[in-house]
């Protein structure tokens, strides 16, 4: 029996008596345990190793208070198991020496045994479900599979990926071909998650705001809402697409439990996009985090009053940056459990 179980109360649709808080790359940089890890390994040996992905997991629930961990990992664990070689470049970030960009190259991408491939995940999720002891609930992650074809189709980073939507004008066989890929491998990969204890799972599309709203339902929609199918009826699924709020109409209608939202689109506007259907989750610029702890307390109240607190996890408008102060982190969380009706 979790001790807090505020997040998955929202996420079934209870009335609480606050809204749930965490924050996306909430084990992250900011934090000096964490950075004292990332000094002493490197990004994918702590992906890798069970023990060193639980800790850091944990790390926020121990010194934030968040009323829920999300899994320590990447989204380039994926396709890392799938027979595309990623690495993770200092001043660089993800990087690719070999780009998916034939048919060629995408018939020897394959959808792989996630226990052979990705177990290691696996049993970092146990890891952590025992260092949690029932505090919070754990989240599980993917990435959604248009932001993974992106880096594998681009080789790295990208303000538009705009080689990836080349593929996509040009051949657009092979992308949906690479994309359907992605999603069989992440529909069996959230699975096992599930399996191995998550309590939730959210899929980051954080490079579906590149494409066209028409394109979107193409390229990007019709395959996370795959996964939002397959999964449903075993866990609730979080879809958080950034800058997509042209999106939300057609996601309300879907079988995810909450939806996303970035601080480009204020929660008046995500209500009615949504219709009142869906739980909301967001939207705090992550740089406000920088300001003194009393403006930070003092927006938290504002965007929770907008968002109005049924129906609603605070949590940023994208990942917390690694240059906010840990008393501001703090002073974020503690303005969500303060508040009250």
């Amino acid at each position: 029996m979790l001790q807090n179980d505020i997040f998955l109360r929202v996420l079934n649709g209870k009335v609480t008596e606050r809204p749930p808080v965490w924050m996306m790359r909430q084990a992250g940089r900011y934090l000096p345990e964490f950075r004292a890890l990332r000094d002493k390994y490197d990004f994918f040996t702590r992906c890798k190793t069970p023990e060193l992905a639980a800790e850091i997991t944990v790390q926020p629930v121990d010194i934030v208070g968040v009323d829920a961990a999300i899994l320590f990992s990447d989204i380039l664990v994926v396709p890392q198991a799938m027979n595309i070689e990623v690495e993770m470049k200092k001043g660089v970030g993800p990087w690719l020496s070999h780009p998916i960009r034939t048919a060629q190259e995408v018939a020897q991408v394959v959808v792989p045994d996630i226990e052979e491939s990705l177990g290691y995940v696996m049993e970092a999720i146990k890891l952590t479900k025992q260092m949690l002891a029932d505090r919070v609930p754990l989240i599980g992650f993917a990435g959604s599979p248009w932001t993974i074809f992106c880096y594998a189709v681009q080789g790295s980073g990208s303000r538009d990926f705009a080689t990836a939507k080349e593929l996509c004008f040009t051949d657009a066989a092979t992308a949906h071909q690479l994309l359907q890929k992605i999603t069989d491998t992440t529909i069996l990969y959230l699975k096992e998650k599930v399996k191995a204890g998550v309590d939730a799972v959210q899929i980051f599309d954080s490079w579906g705001g590149v494409l066209s709203p028409e394109d979107y339902r193409t390229f990007s929609w019709q395959y996370i809402n795959q996964i939002v199918e397959a999964l449903a009826p075993l866990t609730k699924v979080i879809v958080f697409a950034k800058g997509c709020w042209f999106a939300l109409p057609e996601m309300a209608t879907s079988k995810a439990a909450a939806l996303g939202v970035d601080w480009t689109c204020s929660p008046q506007q995500a209500r009615i996009l949504t219709g009142e259907k869906k739980v909301l989750q967001g939207n705090l610029d992550p740089s406000c985090l920088l300001a003194p702890p009393a403006e930070i307390k003092k927006r938290v109240r504002e965007m929770i009053q907008a968002f109005g607190s049924a129906h609603y996890i605070a949590n940023l408008g994208h990942g917390i940056l690694p240059n906010v102060p840990v008393e501001n982190a703090k002073a974020f969380v503690e303005a969500v459990k303060e508040y009250r009706l």
